[in-house]
């Protein structure tokens, strides 16, 4: 799964215009679909959250996002589309801040490197599930290899906290 670095999520950040920049950074903050995202409408958007209705598996979900984030994609909108975006300008840039994209992944790779970057922050390989709306964990746990250290929670979070004393 190609995934940006950050050094690439900074290039294509500073390579959008204003409104291409909200939707990448709806994106990056939720794993959202292109289509989902640029589909949404602001009265979707609501205390800190957003709820995608145009899900994949027609499922609705809700994603958390930051009151920064909420702020800077809603502005004063109450109602209606939020983002006017050309696909093929937006899919030009991403080429060019990551040259080696596979055909058709250009904006799928906004999904995957918010599930990438999630993971290797230590994020939970099912709250990831759930956020991305994967039905299944099979689907999730191709980015379980980008947590190596997942499995140290075995000593922090059993009883014992890593706590032993045997005298």
């Amino acid at each position: 799964m190609t995934h940006l670095t950050t050094p690439e999520i900074e290039l294509l950040l500073n390579s959008l215009n204003k409104e291409e920049k909200k939707l990448a950074l709806l994106c990056l903050s939720t794993g959202a679909r292109w289509g989902e995202a640029e589909s949404l409408a602001a009265q979707q958007v609501l205390k800190g959250r957003v709820i995608f209705l145009n899900t994949k598996n027609g499922d609705q979900r809700i994603v958390p996002i930051s009151d920064k984030l909420e702020k800077e994609i809603r502005g004063k909108k109450k109602m209606g589309k939020l983002f006017n975006v050309d696909y093929i300008n937006f899919c030009k840039i991403l080429h060019v801040v990551k040259p080696d994209l596979p055909k058709g992944q250009a904006t799928h790779v906004l999904r995957h490197t918010f599930a990438s970057h999630f993971m290797m922050n230590g994020g939970n390989i099912i709250a990831l599930q759930q956020i991305l709306g994967h039905t299944s964990i099979i689907q999730t746990m191709v980015y379980a290899h980008l947590a190596p250290d997942y499995l140290q929670h075995a000593i922090t979070l059993n009883p014992l906290k890593g706590e032993i004393e045997v005298e």
